[in-house]
């Protein structure tokens, strides 16, 4: 089966897919950037069930309704803060990103949108992370589960333009 990938510029948080990404802090708690807006959009029901699972280790993956959003889920993935590159960072990120899938698969969702992940207040280079992030796709599209659609959900016209040219490298 084939999954298609698309990269856009909008808000991730009215995007009616399956799942948004939230890119999360461990704590699960509502924070700035992509991560307050999926809370203030999915209102105070989804900052009490992040409360209830009690938090999510950096690399790895959450998944909660999706309250007052378009997107049935939230799957909130927890990604590196940056230090240099020297402490795992890598390893790390494309571990949230795996998790995001293997959490998709498990619920049965056709659909994903992904932010960014790490990229804002953790300071990820947007350019190594969106190779991480468009590679962690290419191996799920290599051995797909549920998922049938896969969306890049970009802010602004240099993060749109970062993914589509790294992009064409990768697939093209």
């Amino acid at each position: 089966m084939t999954v298609s990938m698309e990269i856009v510029e909008a808000d991730i948080t009215t995007l009616d897919v399956d799942a948004i990404v939230n890119a999360a802090n461990e704590q699960l708690l509502p924070g700035g950037g992509v991560c307050g807006a999926i809370h203030a959009a999915a209102g105070p029901d989804l900052a009490q069930e992040c409360r209830r699972l009690g938090g999510c280790p950096t690399g790895e993956a959450r998944i909660t309704a999706g309250y007052n959003l378009t997107a049935r889920h939230v799957i909130h993935a927890v990604g590196p803060v940056w230090h240099g590159g020297g402490r795992n960072e890598a390893a790390l990120l494309a571990s949230a990103y795996q998790a995001c899938y293997q959490m998709a698969d498990a619920a049965g969702l056709s659909s994903i949108a992904f932010p960014a992940i790490s990229t804002g207040i953790f300071g990820y280079p947007l350019g190594a992370a969106t190779g991480i992030a468009l590679g962690a796709a290419q191996i799920y599209q290599a051995a797909p589960g549920s998922l049938r659609h896969i969306v890049f959900c970009c802010f602004g016209a240099v993060a749109i333009k970062t993914y589509r040219d790294i992009h064409h490298q990768l697939f093209f």
